[in-house]
């Protein structure tokens, strides 16, 4: 348990570090626009490691839940704790979250201790970590597209119709068939189970935010069809008349 705790602590210092460096290099940007790169590189990077864990390297975590840590398992929670970790203590530094991100960052370093400790469920780790990063590029690009003032273009749409389609499946859809399949299962011990549905109950909590978005996106959307509608047909008026 020491060697993690020293590995842990190397990973915290990495994330630290390459924030440290970005501030340094894009000194004209926000300390948030250099946050949201090392979180950019953190999702790309555990969604790829997680999603080879997962797909190929196994146990496949539907059929599998409770088994043993393995060493590449381990790599992809280390590295996400010391993530998590950076950026609770970035968020609570800057005040830039409310207590749902919040929440979400202490179940998921609680989570991830919890199964580094036990050495075991390592694989349903991994799942949830690949379910819950593999839209955070999506969301990190629809940040960087409003500061940039590209959000109110077809990419935008874009972006945020990918963002909702890609929560919805992963987050609720696939999120709920894996919590059932560790439910039944007579391995995963009762803490790894009640954190499992305290992440999925988490997760509906950001689906009413996000359905209000939709709702929100979607009346703005049709108002802006009315409106080139409107244009159209008054251009048009004004070109009989004329």
């Amino acid at each position: 348990m020491a060697v993690l705790v020293v590995c842990a602590l190397l990973c915290l210092s990495g994330w630290v570090s390459l924030y440290f460096l970005l501030c340094n290099i894009n000194g004209s940007r926000s300390d948030e626009w250099n946050c949201r790169l090392v979180t950019l590189l953190h999702g790309i990077l555990v969604v790829c490691i997680t999603a080879y864990i997962g797909y190929v390297d196994g146990p496949w975590p539907f059929t599998d839940p409770g088994t043993k840590n393995t060493p590449l398992q381990i790599t992809a929670m280390v590295l996400s704790l010391g993530y998590f970790i950076f950026d609770m203590g970035w968020c609570v530094y800057f005040r830039t979250e409310g207590p749902v991100m919040l929440a979400h960052h202490t179940m998921s370093i609680l989570g991830i201790l919890l199964t580094l400790w036990l050495g075991e469920s390592g694989i349903e780790c991994c799942a949830v970590l690949f379910g819950s990063e593999i839209t955070n590029p999506l969301l990190q690009a629809r940040w960087f597209l409003k500061q940039t003032g590209h959000y109110g273009t077809l990419l935008g749409d874009v972006v945020d119709v990918l963002f909702v389609l890609l929560f919805v499946a992963m987050r609720i859809f696939v999120g709920g068939t894996m919590l059932y399949c560790e439910l039944i299962a007579p391995r995963p011990r009762f803490f790894i189970k009640c954190g499992g549905v305290a992440m999925y109950a988490l997760s509906w909590v950001f689906m009413v935010d996000i359905v209000r978005f939709t709702v929100r996106k979607s009346k703005s959307w049709h108002k802006q069809q009315r409106d080139q509608q409107g244009a159209v047909v008054a251009n048009g008026q004004g070109k009989k008349y004329n």
